[in-house]
């Protein structure tokens, strides 16, 4: 018997209407993301990351839009729910890790005060236990002398001490979705292990799934399920660790992978950046969106966006490039 997925997006689209135009910044994303399954999302700057999960959590700011699609989270339609009922779900249910702690955190509150709202607002504990859990939940991401850090504002701590006082605070209630922004930018090596077991063990006691946003290639290979690859709103390829690292398929999977430098390299080996800029959300192309910066570009790509190729049925491993539907070497003819 198949297990109902936790949370099912089905052809998102997420525009931002400015004095300029329309920035269409996901344009039909679609996943599913299983009980206790970590999920990572990877791409550039302005792919629509960050974008698909502030939709997923209904906090997307004026002037950005729901235009299309729909979300199911735990047998709920988020789209339909009232603002009062997402109140409810956001910080138990779902969570999520903030890129920018400065901006998240309340300047004029402490971190006590933040962590004890969040906390007595979403369970049955008063403020003596809820204050134990704050301390609990700071000692647990690495902050040292927690019981002086609650009497402390946001402004007092550095850039990584806030950003494990909002992973902290994201995690405090146990939430069925954990949704973590760049959650180790701003943290060393050693607090960033940390917080990976951290999050592995809020997995495996609470049944917790996890959205992991990020540059960071390693922290994909350390800690997610399956990985999905974004470029210009849309997914490109999806697969599990392997297929990503192993077996990748799409120019712009291989592009990202040989950024990275690798320790059996030799030293004199410069690295390979993906050519060109981002493509331009307000004037998407007719063809594929990464057409453009794509060394293996063909006349359909220019003239046809790409469907979704299955090349393992298995691990569900797609990807969405004309390449895979001609011969090597070949080129597609209409």
């Amino acid at each position: 018997m198949t297990k109902t997925p936790l949370l099912t997006i089905n052809d998102l689209h997420v525009s931002f209407f400015t004095p300029a135009g329309e920035v269409k910044a996901v344009n039909g994303l679609s996943y599913t993301l299983g009980e206790k399954e970590v999920l990572g999302i990877v791409g550039e700057s302005g792919s629509g990351k960050s974008v698909s999960a502030y939709a997923l959590m209904r906090i997307l700011q004026h002037p950005g839009k729901v235009t299309g699609g729909s979300i199911d989270f735990a047998g709920k339609a988020i789209n339909t729910l009232s603002e009062k009922e997402m109140q409810v779900i956001r910080g138990k249910d779902m969570a999520m890790i903030f890129q920018d702690p400065m901006t998240s955190l309340n300047p004029v509150f402490t971190i006590g005060s933040q962590l004890r709202e969040t906390i007595m607002k979403h369970t049955d504990l008063n403020r003596a236990q809820a204050t134990a859990r704050a301390i609990e939940m700071l000692e647990q991401v690495g902050i040292n002398n927690p019981e002086h850090r609650i009497k402390q504002y946001p402004h007092e701590l550095s850039g990584g001490m806030r950003q494990r006082i909002m992973i902290a605070m994201a995690m405090s209630c146990k939430p069925k979705l954990l949704i973590a922004d760049e959650p180790t930018t701003a943290l060393d090596v050693t607090i960033q292990a940390q917080i990976m077991d951290l999050m592995n063990t809020l997995r495996n006691e609470t049944d917790s799934s996890i959205i992991m946003i990020t540059h960071d290639l390693g922290v994909i290979s350390e800690i997610c399920d399956n990985v999905l690859i974004m470029y210009g709103g849309r997914v490109v390829e999806y697969g599990n660790v392997d297929d990503i690292f192993y077996r990748s398929a799409h120019p712009y999977t291989k592009g990202l992978l040989n950024c990275l430098p690798r320790l059996d390299d030799d030293e004199d080996i410069m690295l390979t950046p993906i050519e060109g800029t981002p493509v331009d959300l307000m004037e998407l192309p007719k063809g594929c969106t990464f057409a453009a910066r794509c060394d293996s570009c063909m006349r359909i790509c220019l003239k046809q966006s790409p469907p979704e190729f299955i090349l393992d049925e298995e691990s569900n491993h797609v990807v969405s490039c004309w390449l895979h539907t001609v011969p090597k070497g070949g080129e597609y003819n209409e």
